[in-house]
């Protein structure tokens, strides 16, 4: 989570902070899509790299993991979410006061917190923006297990967490206009409670109709309604690994 935080946090201090002269929308989406990237080379051999609280308690639902490995892997994700939006406002702590003057708002022609979590764009709807964020974490978790299901045609495992990253890069291309694509729990909520220490307020949890709980609950509904979708089109139709090369290993003898 520190590693994927630091590029992705940074990355929209810079193109906020630089007023549009030091990046885009776009260097934010592959800022992201590169930090997921390193974060999943670096944490996978150790947890299968556990970023997505929402992928967390859907994988301890399903009784892929334990509940005590449950509450280990989000407080992890929370502990270097929280640790990474601390970084980026120390390394841009100059900056950022020097374009607030010190005032740091949640709205307004100065305003700061969208560097650090996310917030719904001012013609979206509460609903339309819970659905947004429902469908892409939907989407997230659809393509994950497209490239990682043994079963079915995964990647090579050395290719996954770059695919993965591109996964996160696609979302962001193509869902990131009415939100900013939280998409995953870990990645909006410990900033938001950063802000609140460090000076913004509880403004970070009131603005928007109280939107902090949408990037809570809508991707932890997402991936549930994603790994439904993938169970029901996709994995029931897949045959086991073992059966496929029995299949394999029959069908090369009865050639023979």
């Amino acid at each position: 989570s520190l590693f994927t935080q630091v590029f992705g946090l940074s990355s929209v201090a810079q193109v906020i902070l630089g007023k549009g002269d030091n990046g885009q929308y776009l260097s934010i989406n592959l800022a992201f899509g590169i930090g997921v990237t390193l974060g999943i080379y670096a944490a996978g051999g150790i947890s299968g790299a556990h970023l997505n609280a929402a992928i967390t308690i859907t994988q301890c639902v399903l009784g892929s993991i334990s509940w005590t490995t449950l509450v280990a892997y989000i407080i992890g994700q929370f502990l270097g979410s929280f640790l990474a939006a601390a970084t980026v406002f120390a390394l841009y702590y100059d900056a950022i006061y020097s374009y607030t003057n010190g005032n740091l708002t949640v709205s307004g022609p100065t305003a700061t917190a969208m560097i650090f979590s996310t917030f719904p764009a001012a013609n979206v709807s509460l609903q339309g923006a819970f659905f947004t964020e429902f469908m892409a974490t939907a989407m997230l978790i659809l393509g994950s297990l497209v490239i990682h299901d043994e079963k079915n045609n995964a990647a090579i495992k050395g290719a996954q967490p770059v695919l993965t990253g591109m996964l996160v890069l696609g979302i962001g291309l193509g869902m990131g206009l009415n939100t900013g694509y939280a998409i995953n729990p870990s990645r909006d909520l410990p900033p938001r409670i950063f802000m609140a220490l460090a000076g913004w307020g509880m403004d970070v949890f009131t603005a928007d109709h109280s939107w902090w709980w949408v990037p809570v609950a809508a991707p932890i509904l997402g991936c549930f309604a994603g790994v439904f979708i993938y169970k029901l089109c996709i994995d029931f139709h897949n045959h086991p690994v073992h059966e496929t090369e029995h299949e394999k290993e029959q069908a090369g003898m009865d050639t023979s």
